[in-house]
């Protein structure tokens, strides 16, 4: 279903559906904190990888059951069981490698000397004016590529520079809202959050 018109300026992807739209008005961008937190949108960049965003947003709900909240703690300990539990359900994407990654990643970011948090945020660049056009958003930066191969050093997987830039744009690293998109603007109200 198309999201009414509003008549809001908005970056053009999330024009789709009223999901999208609000992902984008009342999350994207926005900075996050929280290892689990951030471990959650690591996943869950990790499985679009290849697939649009919008299939990841419908699911998430069935991804946060199924990966217990995305606790770190939690999914460090699942076994072959719950590769098998997560490979038989259809409200996730059923990719393995994917779900491999995502185990294996919470044991990287539980056993780190600093917290996930604090790791991701050391590569968020200085604050940079807003692009004008779509075309003038990057798939990767230095940043995200120095942040690629320090989760690869570490051990993290299905991380590469563009996903780690995905992250980045996603927990509000950096702010790729186009520079007439009302998002963050001083009259824009995007303290209400978004419940999936």
């Amino acid at each position: 279903m198309t999201a009414p018109d509003d008549g809001k300026i908005r970056c053009p992807w999330p024009l789709e559906t009223q999901l999208y739209r609000d992902y984008h008005d009342f999350e994207w961008g926005k900075e996050l904190h929280g290892d689990d937190a951030l471990f959650e949108r690591m996943c869950l960049e990790a499985f679009q990888s290849g697939l649009a965003w919008i299939t990841i947003l419908r699911k998430r709900p069935t991804f946060r059951t199924a990966f217990a909240g995305f606790s770190i703690e939690k999914v460090a300990e699942f076994d072959d069981a719950d590769v098998a539990r997560l490979l038989a359900d259809p409200g996730i994407v059923r990719n393995r490698l994917k779900v491999e990654a995502a185990i294996s990643n919470a044991r990287v970011a539980r056993d780190l000397d600093i917290g996930l948090d604090t790791l991701l945020w050391s590569f968020a660049p200085p604050p940079r004016p807003r692009p004008k056009t779509g075309a003038d958003v990057p798939a990767t930066t230095p940043e995200s590529i120095a942040l690629a191969k320090e989760l690869k050093r570490r051990g993290f997987r299905f991380v590469g520079p563009t996903t780690a830039y995905a992250l980045m744009q996603a927990t509000g690293m950096v702010d790729d809202h186009l520079a007439d998109c009302w998002v963050g603007s001083e009259h824009a109200d995007t303290g209400r959050p978004v419940t999936f």
